[in-house]
């Protein structure tokens, strides 16, 4: 009785088990259904050159993807190229991206913007679109030496190669001696129209905007999310912009002058400082400035410091100060990797020393032109301590008798500029020129008392 009894339970919970699996399978498949039919897309635009802030964009937007749980991803590409530091950085995240990327060609994907595009999982092109010309070249369009290109064929070719490409036709984009029959036989660098890249199975098809991207995806009801940028993106573009750089070069070395011209620590060296941030924070967050070029500019401005207040004179460290400062902001502006300078070409370096070099000489001449009616201002005056603390004001000077020694004759015992030293019978004092800077050795005419200070003039 007992068989029987044990047979028809198990049969019966076999039954139940069979209802409950079917349940459990119906609920994965509606589950799986409704992702299929709404999944999320996350779109990236590429529509500026390719550079370091570029290239940190699309990683934050390929984070912020991932976070999201996307399953796919978009770059709406137009750009007509840029740094191959960049564009090399921005190919890597493309491969190993743990979803699928498409790109959708709007109108232009020149140079490193066609490597990009190769990089993408598939490809969908605008009516009347391009994409290639590769070949690496400076700012005049010229091209580089042949190890650029070869860095740039090779990249090319393995690229293609990871997403099942033709890697001769990507070398073609780089490379005019590629011959290809039929798609490459001019001397020319290879660049597909739309209908060109589809019948060579570098475009899946031609779209007009990215709603017949996922239309040819099949993914119509896709859930859309866009990166965008931040208050802090759109900020440092607008610093690290060449014309801004060349003002903020000019508030450091003109803030510095009028501080030297108004010794103490005041409102000059204060906006100095703050350019010097304004202007190597944002090309650090870009990529360009790196800790070594920093450190430069900070050993450099030392070193001045140094030449003007401790070895006075003209001599090996203000010289060896005002290189190192040249050099640390000339090649904060270019995309060098480290003490690597191989996809750097020398007129991108010729130009950042000369902004570097006419910004300090423009800082020299705004300040002999107008230093002495800026210093004078009742405007300058408010912001920096320039009162005097004379004895019909209560004050008292600690150094007693030092009001006598106006009219004095002396000699500078160091260069004044302004401030120094100067010897007075025989007795050494803190001094100040008057106007301009006094060399040392020079005899000088006490003129004044400012507190503990002698207000020089050179006799």
């Amino acid at each position: 009785m007992v068989i029987p009894f044990f047979s028809s339970s198990y049969k019966q919970h076999s039954w139940w088990r069979l209802v409950t699996a079917s349940l459990l399978f119906l609920l994965t498949l509606i589950s799986s259904n409704t992702i299929a039919q709404n999944p999320k897309v996350y779109v990236i635009d590429v529509r500026e050159e390719i550079s370091p802030g570029m290239a940190r964009k699309l990683s934050r937007g390929m984070d912020e993807a991932q976070k999201l749980k996307s399953d796919l991803v978009i770059l709406n590409i137009n750009t007509y190229g840029g740094l191959l530091e960049a564009a090399d950085s921005m190919r890597t995240r493309i491969l190993n991206a743990p979803f699928p990327v498409i790109a959708f060609i709007d109108n232009n994907a020149a140079s490193a913007g066609a490597l990009i595009s190769i990089a993408c999982n598939r490809i969908y092109m605008s009516g009347g679109a391009n994409m290639g010309a590769a070949t690496v070249v400076d700012e005049t369009g010229e091209p580089l030496p042949d190890k650029y290109q070869s860095y740039m064929r090779s990249i090319m070719r393995s690229t293609a190669e990871k997403r099942g490409r033709d890697p001769k036709i990507a070398e073609a984009m780089v490379d005019p001696r590629t011959y290809i029959p039929g798609v490459n036989d001019s001397d020319k660098v290879l660049t597909f129209t739309t209908t060109e890249a589809i019948a060579n199975g570098y475009c899946e098809g031609q779209a007009g905007n990215i709603n017949d991207v996922l239309k040819a995806e099949g993914l119509e009801n896709a859930k859309l999310s866009y990166f965008k940028p931040t208050l802090v993106d759109r900020i440092i573009s607008f610093f690290i912009n060449p014309a801004v750089s060349g003002v903020l070069l000019l508030i450091i070395l003109g803030g510095i002058y009028f501080e030297l011209q108004t010794p103490g620590i005041g409102f000059p060296l204060l906006a100095s400082a703050v350019a010097a941030l304004l202007y190597f924070v944002p090309l650090y967050l870009e990529g360009l400035a790196e800790n070594w070029e920093i450190l430069l500019a900070l050993v450099g401005f030392v070193l001045i410091v140094v030449e003007l207040f401790v070895w006075p004179g003209f001599g090996i460290a203000g010289i060896s100060g005002i290189a190192l400062v040249v050099v640390s902001f000339a090649f904060s502006m270019v995309g060098n990797k480290g003490f690597d300078f191989d996809l750097v070409s020398g007129r991108q370096l010729t130009i950042a020393f000369l902004t570097v070099i006419m910004s300090m000489i423009a800082s020299v001449v705004i300040a002999f032109l107008t230093g002495r009616s800026i210093l004078t201002s009742n405007r300058f005056k408010k912001m920096v301590l320039s009162d005097t603390l004379d004895t019909q004001s209560g004050y008292v000077a600690s150094v007693s008798g030092i009001d006598s020694f106006v009219g004095a004759d002396g000699v500078a015992a160091t260069l004044l500029r302004p401030g120094g030293k100067v010897l007075i019978g025989g007795k050494m004092f803190d001094a100040m020129a008057d106007s301009g800077y006094i060399e040392m050795d020079s005899k000088i005419l006490v003129v004044a008392v400012r507190g503990n200070t002698l207000i020089v003039s050179k006799n």
